[in-house]
Order: C-alpha cells, then structure tokens, then sequence
C-alpha cells in the first residue's frame, strides 16, 4: 500500500466517461515501441488490446478506475504512470435561492442530482441590474453561497446562474427571481406548551422569533399554529392567536418548527380512606389538591411571544407546531 501511494503522487491523472473507449498512452514512445501494462500493481485483465504503446479499454465503467504503469520491453523499465478515473460530465444543477435574514441578503444553494463519481467545482455568479455582485462562499456548506441585498424593497430581478465543471464537460442552470419571493424566515425556536392550572382544558404556548431574523421591530413577523391530541391525525388550526410567521405583505411561510408535548392540568384524585383508619362518626373530607408538576401561569419574558390555548374537548395530550412566514 505505502508503494501504491507512492507511485499515485507521481502519476498524470486521465479521465474516461463510463461507457465509452479510453487509451493511454506510454509516456512519449514511438508506435512500434513494445510496452505491458498493470494497473495496481496487477496484470490488467479488463477487455483490452494494444497498438504499440498504448492501451485501449473499451466500454470502460467504475472498475476501470486505478493506477496503470507502462513497462518497455524486454528490459521491463517503468516508461509512465496514469491514474483513470473514470465518471461522467456534470449535468445542470439544481439551484435554490432564500432570503432567511432579510434585509440583509440571501443565500443561494446548489446539488447536483446524481453523482459524477470525479471531482466536480461550481462556478457562480449573480446579476443585478446589469451589474455581478459579489458572492461569499459559505464557511461551513460546501455548495452555498452568500448574497447581501444592494438595495431594499426593489422589483428589479435577480440573475443567478450556476456552472457545474469537471474534467469532461460542464453544464449551467440559471434562475431569475425577485427579492419579495425568496424571503422565508426560519421557523420560530424555544416552544413550550405548559398547563395553567384549574384550566383542564387550556394550555399556554410560548415561542422566540428565530435568532436568523435580524431585525424584528423594523420587520415584525406574525404566526400561526397549530395543534393536534396525539389520538388523532388532523391538525386543528387555531386562526384567532395562531402561530406561524410571515410579513404582512411578501414572502413565504416557514417549515414547522419542532413538535412539543403538553398534558393539560389535571385535578388529583380524592384519596379514598378505609373505615377501619377513623373513627366511624368521623366524616372526611380532602379538598383537590392541583397537581404539584403543573405551573403557576406566569407572564411571558420580554422578546418572546405567548398564547393561551382552549380546547373544546377534554384532552389529555396534545401536539404543538408552531410555522413562521414573512
């Protein structure tokens, strides 16, 4: 293994499209040059046949891929070394863009929907009333970039075209879109559903606008939300003091956020007490004592949101998603 990498570093890469003939050549020979070949060390055993100093593969596919050497009869010297890979060109990617900071900007992303199996780089730019902005590469996803807005509140569209290259061929996907149809906060974070005491049949939600979105005073978000007992598979909608969250005039709703759990607050039993503890011309009598689990309802801290939610039914358990739009 240690020669094998040895020999890798010094090696020309060559590229072969799967299904295709590949030849490679034995470094700078003549044709009538007598040359045999390995690849991996290994005598080749692929469908193959040689013209001087070249090896021919035909309809080559993934096992193809590996080091190949060339040795010039009869003394056997190394002549070359050539690593194949062996892949196909890129096909058009699949652009998305979002504005989940607005109005700052907007990242745009990309993938592509089958492997190429070599490496493959992308080339972006983006367009704006005639003119490229500029694009930061995002630190951590490899196939994003960032975009910051040039101007606010603008109807002028965006370009973005994306290029997908390797060493046999290249392909591009372009979108155009205006700002007010990319915008889409993250959904809200912090959910909590606790029971109010003496109220079986309310719980009160609490939520945090998402940390993305930068400035909530200037650009206030609205929710909405909805609720489910976990014996049923409908979502009720709660209109009135719903949670989710989207501006007044564009954009779009966000995902979901987390589900949260809640049991309403359940009033203890009365313990029942055997005659033969107290004298039998005793009555007792034990008053509901709530549930030491459930909270006092308290008001909500400051940059926070909160509703108080009544069922219609008796429930025991209940299912919470909160959706933010702008």
């Amino acid at each position: 293994p240690t020669a094998f990498l040895t020999s890798h570093c010094f090696a020309r890469n060559q590229y072969g499209r799967i299904g295709s003939d590949v030849t490679m050549q034995c470094g700078s020979l003549d044709n009538d040059a007598s040359v045999s070949w390995k690849v991996n060390g290994t005598d080749v055993r692929a469908q193959h046949h040689l013209e001087g100093p070249r090896l021919i593969l035909t309809e080559v596919d993934l096992s193809h891929t590996g080091l190949y050497s060339c040795f010039q009869n009869p003394h056997g010297e190394r002549r070359d070394t050539i690593y194949l890979h062996i892949g196909i060109p890129p096909r058009e990617p699949t652009v998305t863009c979002r504005s989940n900071t607005y109005p700052k900007g907007f990242y745009c992303s990309w993938h592509q929907q089958h492997s190429t199996y070599i490496p493959t780089t992308f080339e972006v730019d983006v367009q704006y009333n005639q003119r490229s902005l500029e694009v930061m590469k995002d630190s951590v996803h490899k196939n994003r970039c960032h975009v910051r807005f040039p101007e606010v509140f603008s109807s002028i569209p965006y370009k973005v075209n994306v290029t997908a290259i390797n060493a046999l061929g290249k392909a591009s996907t372009t979108v155009s879109f205006e700002e007010s149809n990319i915008v889409k906060p993250d959904p809200p974070e912090r959910v909590t559903a606790t029971p109010i005491r003496f109220n079986p049949r309310r719980l009160e939600v609490s939520w945090h606008s998402p940390a993305t979105w930068p400035d909530i005073d200037t650009f206030p978000l609205k929710y909405f939300l909805r609720y489910r007992p976990l014996i049923r598979e409908q979502w009720q909608h709660v209109l009135s003091s719903g949670v989710a969250a989207k501006d007044i005039e564009i954009g779009t709703w966000s995902d979901w956020s987390v589900a949260v759990h809640a049991t309403p607050w359940i009033e203890e039993p009365v313990p029942i007490v055997s005659t033969t503890e107290v004298d039998f011309h005793t009555e007792t009598k034990t008053s509901p004592i709530p549930s030491s689990n459930a909270p006092q309802k308290a008001e909500p801290p400051v940059g926070r949101a909160a509703r108080v939610i009544t069922f219609f039914s008796p429930l025991l358990l209940g299912m919470l998603l909160l959706l933010l739009m702008w």
